[in-house]
């Protein structure tokens, strides 16, 4: 049940967006070890993001899963920031992301939950 919703700043042309979710569900799925059919990617761009009292490139993710294991946040984060710049070219310095690992019968899916 990975969700990563990538948010920025940047404009994004046409199906780009697409191509970058695309991406993102192969990448997180890669990342976690889980089947890309559990992933789910939200990308949204030309959204209003100030950082750092900037308007400059700037990107949040928010990353959740069942499971996240805590002791690899940091090679996740290279990960992910690595793949920010390259898809979206904004810099390590101006992303933020945000793990999280909710508890099984606090994430829902097919009118039930995991737990």
């Amino acid at each position: 049940m990975p969700y990563c919703q990538i948010v920025s700043n940047r404009s994004i042309e046409g199906d780009e967006a697409k191509t970058i979710a695309g991406e993102a569900s192969s990448l997180v799925a890669t990342m976690l070890g889980k089947p890309e059919s559990y992933v789910m990617v939200r990308v949204e761009s030309d959204s209003t993001l100030i950082f750092g009292g900037s308007d400059a490139p700037a990107c949040f993710v928010s990353l959740a899963s069942l499971g996240l294991p805590e002791s690899e946040t940091k090679k996740f984060s290279q990960t992910v920031c690595e793949f920010v710049q390259r898809q979206l070219d904004v810099p390590w310095d101006r992303i933020y992301i945000e793990f999280s690992s909710p508890e099984r019968h606090m994430w829902g899916y097919d009118g039930s939950t995991f737990g």
